[in-house]
């Protein structure tokens, strides 16, 4: 098979889907925090309880959903999920137009809906594999980052149009068309899935400790864990207050918080379009804690932001943000699937998740408490200093002395193995080469 993921096929409907999918959400993301500040006129911590029930479900669900999804087929717990959430945003578009929307329905909507993403992302995650061969995998990813900046350009800039044109219940039911379309794509890919490992004895407990235990007995892994961890948390205090800050305090209008939203995304763009070669030309390690160091300061300039030309900055600095996340990402996510066994990649993938996307809804939670209570600018410097401060911790660990991260069990610099983890069911851990190992790291 030709090593481009441009003529293979299976990779590109699995790409075009997620594209629109994307599209839709960014849409959504666009539409309904607009309709709680400027239509149910919400406050700042109502701003950040909606921007923390949107992600509240990484925190008590990651973990049991790595077991399930390596107990299912992956595809179709992907298709489930995007139906569910096509019918949640319906819900939105119909209370909308006939005027009985409320907050109180936003936050069940957005509950459910991260119900929804976090098994629909653990099975994302653990299924790409079983699509494209490993080699290719740091290209795929790549691409999927590239396409989640490009999708929130569209979608931001497309929603702003819509929600003028349209309104909001009509923009929102756009959402609703395109999880419909993309659960439509999957079902379209050609190369079956292999079912999963069947166990003779089933045991919940024991399958959700060697997740776990995969990850945090590794002696880099952990330490990637809490700078994505202090990431998520400082950006995501951001995020929740973003609509806010452009509508309230820069003065923008609806049309205007939609352009500035889809041109913070290029910098999305331009890291996910860069990441591979950077890595390579740097290292895979090194890239990690030059991300967030050398990019993170920019978010500085979100604060600085003033009526009139603070636009220009606050775009400025959240593309930099983007940035930092497309090269981090695409290196982390990449040797994480690339080491870890196929039958363990759920469960492995779901324990990251449940410590570096748990945190999400606290930062959201925090900002809008904290917006309340300092304001929302001094809020949003706090943030951006804690964003630029996570890469520290990237650069005060072993990283900072390496080029590439180990693709084995033993480190690079000459030092002793991790210790060999217990087989699951019984048999060896190797990875998807085949190759035996006694460890692997994730970011």
């Amino acid at each position: 098979m030709s090593d481009s993921l441009w003529r293979h096929r299976d990779f590109m409907v699995l790409w075009s889907g997620r594209t629109l999918s994307e599209v839709g959400d960014a849409v959504s993301m666009l539409a309904i925090p607009l309709l709680a500040v400027t239509v149910l006129d919400a406050s700042a911590v109502e701003v950040g309880v909606l921007g923390a029930t949107r992600m509240i479900a990484y925190l008590f669900l990651s973990l049991p959903a790595g077991v399930w999804v390596d107990r299912m087929r992956k595809r179709r717990v992907m298709v489930a999920c995007h139906l569910v959430r096509a019918g949640l945003v319906a819900t939105v578009a119909i209370g909308a137009w006939a005027g009985w929307v409320t907050m109180a329905q936003l936050w069940i909507v957005a509950l459910l809906s991260s119900v929804c993403t976090v098994l629909y992302e653990t099975a994302h995650q653990s299924f790409l594999p079983s699509v494209v061969a490993g080699n290719q995998l740091l290209d795929a990813n790549g691409k999927l980052t590239t396409t989640y900046s490009v999708s929130r350009i569209a979608g931001y800039g497309v929603g702003s149009v819509l929600v003028s044109a349209l309104g909001v219940a009509r923009t929102a039911g756009i959402d609703a068309l395109a999880y419909v379309v993309n659960a439509v794509s999957l079902m379209l890919l050609r190369r079956p899935e292999q079912p999963p490992a069947v166990a003779r004895r089933r045991n919940f407990r024991r399958e959700l400790g060697a997740g776990l235990s995969f990850v945090f007995r590794h002696p880099i892994m952990p330490r990637l864990v809490a700078a994505s961890a202090s990431l998520n948390l400082f950006s995501q205090m951001i995020f929740a207050l973003a609509v806010l800050y452009l509508v309230r305090d820069l003065h923008l209008s609806e049309h205007m918080v939609g352009v500035v939203l889809a041109l913070t995304t290029l910098g999305g763009i331009g890291g996910g379009l860069v990441s591979a070669r950077l890595a390579r030309l740097v290292g895979t390690a090194r890239v990690i804690w030059i991300a967030p160091l050398g990019l993170g300061w920019t978010v500085l300039l979100v604060p600085l932001a003033q009526p009139g030309w603070g636009a220009i900055a606050y775009t400025a600095g959240m593309a930099g943000l983007g940035a930092v996340f497309a090269i981090y990402n695409a290196a982390a996510v990449s040797y994480r699937q690339r080491v870890c066994p196929p039958d363990l990649l759920g469960r492995m993938t779901a324990s990251v998740r449940w410590v570096i996307f748990g945190v999400m809804p606290v930062g959201a939670l925090t900002g809008g408490l904290l917006g309340s209570w300092l304001g929302v600018r001094p809020t949003l410097w706090i943030a951006a200093a804690g964003v630029w401060a996570s890469g520290l911790l990237l650069y005060l660990s072993p990283l900072r002395r390496w080029r590439d991260l180990p693709e084995e069990a033993g480190t690079p610099d000459g030092g002793q193995p991790p210790p060999r983890l217990p087989a699951p069911h019984g048999r060896s851990p190797v990875d998807p080469a085949g190759k035996a190992m006694g460890g692997v790291r994730g970011g």
